[in-house]
């Protein structure tokens, strides 16, 4: 008998880069902004990328890169920039995420500028920069690939709430913000990557699901929201070398007190996480240890003993790209919505336009998308990622029918582009049902076809 241990042996390699983008840049995020360009830095933005692999030589990794970056503008821009990158890189698709922490403090990612944004010539050479910043990132992480240990644990965290809220004041609808009546899954995963010679911790994976909204339309800084201080809690708490965020099925998931202007709340948020991963990783054992049973001791009670030993880690490294039909509204085409916008003067409906129109041009006018899913085995983990912002539900089904693995599930990797919320919400007036472009039935069908892909891939 042995207690449950969720790990991998193999190679591993860490790396990180400063992606902090000049002061005056465009970086209007919120409709009820009244500034258009960043007049300051909070903290600085950072990408950081884990290479993986099951040979000595680094020959096919899988590689994550952690980006402290909000959204996509485009589809198109998205998959331009990640071609791109598996070309200089020589990487295979199925092999590589790009992972966005979701900070709302940002510029937008996009190739594609407005004319009439106020610091939009910046926007296209940022771009450039990210890309180069992580094809150095990504490089120096396969370089440094050594022999390493990737563990598992399942913490605890209530920073994230649930946020949709019935208004008070209108009943019929929904509004997106703390809902103090309503449970929210606090699952934090936390990876732990460790030399295997010297037990050095090499990189740390957070796994957690919660909007980086604290910072609204009164910041005027760039900022990576709660993420920067959380990692900053954990690479300085317990040697816990680079920390690496994922945002995980936070589609209803938000800090209870958000929208705010202070940056100091913000690093209140990252302190609560950071220190809630701290614990986590101080409850591990030892790297590549497990506990066993060890028999009974009578004393004044009968007393379980239990020890530990070297554990016996998986070696397996497995990805696979798959794709789900998604239905996809009965939306205007990208024609229409661009003249609804040339004929609007309302900055916050243009806003809402906008994103709109980009979306429309990602998905084509067709009645489904060949919506992407990635799937990796990385020993006995399991992670499913996707470019959606899927409700936390998908999340918590995944945990509970694969108890046996650790299962990361990763919103916003490779692309971002609406939400998922559960097909009873459909009926409500509720912004993440309104904004996205998939149709009832969406969510639940893109777990069940993760579900098969993690049967397939064990």
């Amino acid at each position: 008998m042995q207690y449950k241990h969720a790990g991998f042996s193999g190679w591993a390699g860490v790396a990180r880069s400063d992606i902090t983008p000049p002061v005056g840049i465009y970086a209007r995020n919120w409709g009820a902004a009244k500034h258009d360009v960043a007049e300051g830095i909070h903290r600085p933005l950072q990408v950081t990328a884990l290479a993986i692999c099951d040979n000595a030589e680094g020959e096919n990794p899988v590689v994550l890169v952690d980006a402290d970056l909000g959204w996509w503008r485009s589809l198109v821009s998205e998959r331009d920039f990640r071609q791109r990158l598996l070309d200089h890189l020589g990487l295979d698709e199925s092999r590589f995420l790009f992972a966005l922490t979701h900070t709302h403090s940002a510029p937008p990612l996009t190739d594609r500028v407005e004319p009439d944004w106020e610091g939009g010539a910046l926007l296209e050479p940022y771009l450039e920069q990210v890309w180069q910043a992580t094809v150095d990132t990504v490089t120096r992480a396969i370089e440094a690939i050594r022999p390493a240990v990737l563990e598992w644990r399942t913490g605890r965290c209530d920073l994230a709430s649930a946020r949709d809220l019935r208004d008070p004041d209108n009943p019929a609808r929904r509004v997106c913000g703390f809902n103090p009546d309503a449970p929210a899954d606090d699952t934090l995963l936390v990876g732990r990557v460790t030399e295997t010679e010297s037990g050095e911790t090499l990189a740390t994976i957070v796994n957690y699901a919660c909007h980086p909204t604290t910072l609204a339309w009164d910041n005027r800084l760039i900022s990576p929201d709660y993420i920067g201080v959380m990692r900053e809690t954990i690479e300085q708490g317990l040697n816990g070398g680079l920390t690496l965020f994922t945002q995980g099925a936070s589609g209803e998931l938000s800090p209870r007190y958000q929208y705010v202007g202070d940056p100091s709340v913000a690093d209140a948020h990252g302190r609560e996480l950071g220190h809630a991963v701290l614990a986590t990783l101080a409850g591990m054992e030892p790297p590549g240890e497990q506990l066993v049973f060890g028999g009974v001791r009578e004393s004044g009670a009968p007393l379980a003993m239990w020890r530990r030993e070297k554990a016996t880690l998986s070696t397996e490294l497995k990805a696979v790209r798959l794709t789900v039909d998604l239905p996809v509204k009965d939306w205007p085409t990208a024609a229409e919505l661009e003249r609804e916008f040339e004929a609007t003067i309302d900055r916050v409906i243009q806003e809402r336009i906008r994103r709109k129109i980009s979306i429309r041009q990602g998905l084509g006018d067709g009645e489904t998308f060949a919506f992407p899913i990635w799937i990796w085995k990385v020993g006995d983990a399991l992670l499913a990622a996707n470019m959606a912002e899927a409700y936390s539900q998908i999340q918590q089904h995944l945990r509970a029918a694969f108890p046996d693995a650790a299962v990361a599930y990763l919103n916003l990797a490779n692309g971002s582009i609406g939400y998922l919320p559960p097909s009873d919400l459909y009926d409500e007036d509720l912004y993440q049902e309104w904004q996205t472009p998939f149709d009832r039935g969406s969510l639940e069908a893109l777990e069940a076809a993760i579900t098969e892909a993690f049967h397939a891939i064990r």
